[in-house]
């Protein structure tokens, strides 16, 4: 049986997702903001909520299309905030959609959204040699800077606990503790 880290439980969707998607580096624009949108959504819920509801968000986030959705107008708020398959919360969604557009202009100004967001970490993931789930940090000081730099530019939802829970979920840090199959994997 593989060793992993504890988080995911028994849970065959977190498991799932932590031994094919957490922590390994991601570099394809679509997924990275897919991701920036569900862990907004994420803020005081557990990402289980949302990994469940994943499918869903895809289908009515336009496939997670940032031209699409900064192009998302009061017809579409309304339509989301009805949808009971998603987390159904004002704020979150006027937040996915104002930072479709921000996404947007951070791609035309740096080429792509992950030249910019590698830049963070020098283009290198950060690799983390944690034993026990206790010494991973909420925050760290790149998170912190990440999350200045996001706000500036006018994102939402984008504190430095979502940055650094972001910057785990897309390989920007390896937080896979030492004795998990995945820690060496990514």
């Amino acid at each position: 049986m593989k060793k992993r880290c504890p988080w995911p439980g028994e849970d065959p969707l977190m498991i799932a997702y932590h031994d094919e998607e957490w922590g390994a580096p991601v570099h394809d624009d679509k997924k990275l903001f897919e991701f920036l949108i569900l862990e907004g959504a994420q803020a005081g819920l557990s990402w289980q909520t949302v990994l469940k509801k994943r499918a869903r968000y895809r289908e009515v986030f336009s496939g997670f299309d940032p031209v699409k959705v900064a192009r998302y107008g009061e017809k579409d708020r309304q339509r989301l905030l009805a949808d009971a398959g998603i987390i159904r919360n004002r704020l979150k969604i006027d937040a996915a959609i104002t930072n479709a557009a921000r996404f947007l202009e951070v791609r035309e100004a740096f080429g792509s959204f992950d030249d910019y967001l590698w830049r963070f970490v020098e283009g290198q993931p950060i690799r983390n040699y944690f034993r026990e789930i206790a010494e991973i940090p909420a925050k760290t000081p790149e998170a912190e800077a990440l999350s200045r730099d996001l706000k500036k530019r006018g994102f939402r939802f984008v504190g430095p606990t979502i940055c650094y829970a972001f910057m785990q979920a897309v390989g920007l840090v390896n937080d896979h503790l030492v004795e998990c199959f995945r820690h060496g994997e990514v």
